[in-house]
Protein backbone atom coordinates (compact mmCIF):
# COMPACT_ATOMS: atom_id res chain seq x y z
CA UNK A 1 0.00 0.00 0.00
CA UNK A 2 1.72 3.12 -1.15
CA UNK A 3 1.38 6.33 0.86
CA UNK A 4 -0.41 8.93 -1.09
CA UNK A 5 -0.16 12.63 -0.52
CA UNK A 6 -3.61 12.63 0.95
CA UNK A 7 -2.77 9.93 3.53
CA UNK A 8 0.48 11.66 4.37
CA UNK A 9 -1.42 14.94 4.90
CA UNK A 10 -3.97 13.15 7.14
CA UNK A 11 -1.20 11.57 9.23
CA UNK A 12 0.59 14.92 9.51
CA UNK A 13 -2.70 16.63 10.46
CA UNK A 14 -3.43 13.96 13.07
CA UNK A 15 0.04 14.43 14.56
CA UNK A 16 -0.44 18.23 14.67
CA UNK A 17 -3.86 17.81 16.32
CA UNK A 18 -2.40 15.35 18.87
CA UNK A 19 0.47 17.76 19.61
CA UNK A 20 -2.00 20.66 20.09
CA UNK A 21 -4.24 18.56 22.38
CA UNK A 22 -1.24 17.54 24.50
CA UNK A 23 0.11 21.10 24.64
CA UNK A 24 -3.27 22.59 25.58
CA UNK A 25 -3.98 19.75 28.00
CA UNK A 26 -0.79 20.56 29.88
CA UNK A 27 -1.72 24.25 29.92
CA UNK A 28 -5.20 23.46 31.21
CA UNK A 29 -3.68 21.38 34.01
CA UNK A 30 -1.21 24.17 34.82
CA UNK A 31 -4.06 26.71 34.83
CA UNK A 32 -6.11 24.56 37.21
CA UNK A 33 -3.11 24.17 39.53
CA UNK A 34 -2.49 27.93 39.40
CA UNK A 35 -6.16 28.57 40.20
CA UNK A 36 -6.00 26.24 43.22
CA UNK A 37 -2.79 27.93 44.40
CA UNK A 38 -4.42 31.37 44.04
CA UNK A 39 -7.38 30.20 46.15
CA UNK A 40 -5.00 28.92 48.82
CA UNK A 41 -3.13 32.24 48.80
CA UNK A 42 -6.40 34.18 49.11
CA UNK A 43 -7.37 32.08 52.13
CA UNK A 44 -3.90 32.50 53.63
CA UNK A 45 -4.09 36.27 53.10
CA UNK A 46 -7.49 36.41 54.83
CA UNK A 47 -6.13 34.45 57.81
CA UNK A 48 -3.07 36.70 57.99
CA UNK A 49 -5.29 39.80 57.83
CA UNK A 50 -7.37 38.49 60.75
CA UNK A 51 -4.20 37.71 62.70
CA UNK A 52 -2.86 41.20 61.95
CA UNK A 53 -6.09 42.78 63.20
CA UNK A 54 -5.88 40.74 66.42
CA UNK A 55 -2.25 41.72 66.94
CA UNK A 56 -3.04 45.40 66.32
CA UNK A 57 -5.83 45.16 68.90
CA UNK A 58 -3.40 43.59 71.37
CA UNK A 59 -0.86 46.32 70.63
CA UNK A 60 -3.47 48.96 71.41
CA UNK A 61 -4.23 47.24 74.72
CA UNK A 62 -0.57 46.86 75.66
CA UNK A 63 0.16 50.52 74.94
CA UNK A 64 -2.69 51.65 77.20
CA UNK A 65 -1.50 53.46 80.34
CA UNK A 66 -3.65 51.31 82.64
CA UNK A 67 -2.10 48.12 81.28
CA UNK A 68 1.40 49.52 81.59
CA UNK A 69 0.82 50.48 85.22
CA UNK A 70 -0.61 47.05 86.05
CA UNK A 71 2.23 45.28 84.25
CA UNK A 72 4.77 47.50 86.03
CA UNK A 73 3.51 46.22 89.38
CA UNK A 74 4.71 42.76 88.41
CA UNK A 75 8.25 44.19 88.39
CA UNK A 76 7.78 46.18 91.65
CA UNK A 77 7.55 49.45 89.72
CA UNK A 78 4.27 50.81 90.99
CA UNK A 79 3.25 54.26 92.10
CA UNK A 80 5.22 55.95 94.92
CA UNK A 81 2.46 55.46 97.50
CA UNK A 82 2.11 51.72 96.80
CA UNK A 83 3.82 49.15 98.98
CA UNK A 84 4.86 46.07 97.00
CA UNK A 85 4.13 42.72 98.58
CA UNK A 86 4.27 39.08 97.61
CA UNK A 87 3.05 35.90 99.19
CA UNK A 88 5.55 33.26 100.12
CA UNK A 89 5.43 30.24 97.81
CA UNK A 90 4.78 27.95 100.78
CA UNK A 91 2.07 30.17 102.36
CA UNK A 92 -0.96 28.25 103.60
CA UNK A 93 -4.34 28.84 102.01
CA UNK A 94 -6.74 31.18 103.77
CA UNK A 95 -9.70 29.78 105.69
CA UNK A 96 -13.10 30.24 104.04
CA UNK A 97 -14.18 32.83 106.62
CA UNK A 98 -11.06 35.00 106.29
CA UNK A 99 -11.61 38.77 106.07
CA UNK A 100 -12.26 39.81 102.49
CA UNK A 101 -13.25 36.33 101.37
CA UNK A 102 -16.44 35.58 99.49
CA UNK A 103 -17.98 34.15 102.64
CA UNK A 104 -17.74 37.55 104.35
CA UNK A 105 -19.00 40.35 102.15
CA UNK A 106 -18.32 43.97 102.98
CA UNK A 107 -21.03 45.37 105.19
CA UNK A 108 -22.74 42.03 105.71
CA UNK A 109 -23.11 40.69 109.24
CA UNK A 110 -20.88 37.75 110.03
CA UNK A 111 -22.58 34.41 109.48
CA UNK A 112 -24.18 32.98 112.58
CA UNK A 113 -23.65 29.48 113.77
CA UNK A 114 -26.51 27.06 113.09
CA UNK A 115 -27.49 27.15 116.78
CA UNK A 116 -27.66 30.96 116.76
CA UNK A 117 -29.70 30.85 113.55
CA UNK A 118 -32.25 28.50 115.17
CA UNK A 119 -32.41 30.51 118.38
CA UNK A 120 -32.96 33.77 116.50
CA UNK A 121 -35.65 32.05 114.43
CA UNK A 122 -37.44 30.69 117.52
CA UNK A 123 -37.05 33.59 119.93
CA UNK A 124 -36.20 36.53 117.68
CA UNK A 125 -32.97 38.45 117.63
CA UNK A 126 -31.50 38.91 121.08
CA UNK A 127 -29.79 42.19 120.55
Amino acid sequence: MPLSRRRLALIAGALVVAWIVIAFGRQVGDAAAASDRAAQLRQSNAELAAQLAALQSDLGKVQDDQYVSVAARAFDVGARHEIPFALAPDAPTLPPDAPGSAALRLGAPPPASPLEAWLSLLFGSGG
